[in-house]
């Protein structure tokens, strides 16, 4: 493994579990942990940590423990991206680029941000998108914020007009 990590700055733990058709696309910086299991024609990004938790806080207890997350099948983790602890990533999931994912992740869900959260939700199994995330996906927040700005103009303008209505009164 230490060999490995010194010519390809790759390091995987010798005792990951690891599916068929696994693919490290420009692998530098990635690390995968000691209970870690990864699923079939699973696409990892640069940088990508699937990493423990706690490793020196009573680590004798953590002996034989999982520690590791579980990554399904058909999952596309982006560059930079931390998968921490013994969490389930679910089949055809999608982690943005740079996320830190610290909970579970249910199938067919693209999660971003740090902490990472739901971004998207799909019924049908996806297609190749490079980083989880696509041109044509939109931020459920953002909608959310772009929907409050709108009723705020709303109101303004009807406070305007009522405003323009008493002027209007009180000069008759």
């Amino acid at each position: 493994m230490y060999f490995a990590r010194i010519f390809t700055g790759i390091e995987i733990h010798p005792a990951a579990k690891i599916g068929k058709n696994f693919f490290m696309d420009h692998g530098l910086g990635i690390v995968i942990g000691e209970t870690a299991e990864i699923g079939e024609n699973v696409t990892i990004y640069q940088g990508v940590t699937l990493g423990g938790i706690m490793p020196s806080i009573e680590s004798e207890l953590q002996r034989n423990q999982k520690r590791h997350p579980t990554i399904g099948n058909n999952v596309i983790i982006g560059s930079g991206a931390q998968i921490l602890g013994a969490i389930k990533i679910g089949d055809n999931a999608r982690i943005g680029a740079n996320s830190v994912v610290t909970r579970d992740v249910p199938p067919n869900i693209t999660v971003a941000g740090v902490p990472a959260r739901e971004f998207a939700r799909s019924k049908k199994k996806e297609t190749f998108k490079a980083y989880g995330i696509s041109a044509n996906d939109t931020d459920p927040r953002e909608k959310i914020l772009v929907d409050l700005l709108k009723k705020v103009e709303n109101l303004e303008k009807k406070m305007k007009t009522l405003d323009n209505k008493k002027v209007t009164k009180n000069k008759i």
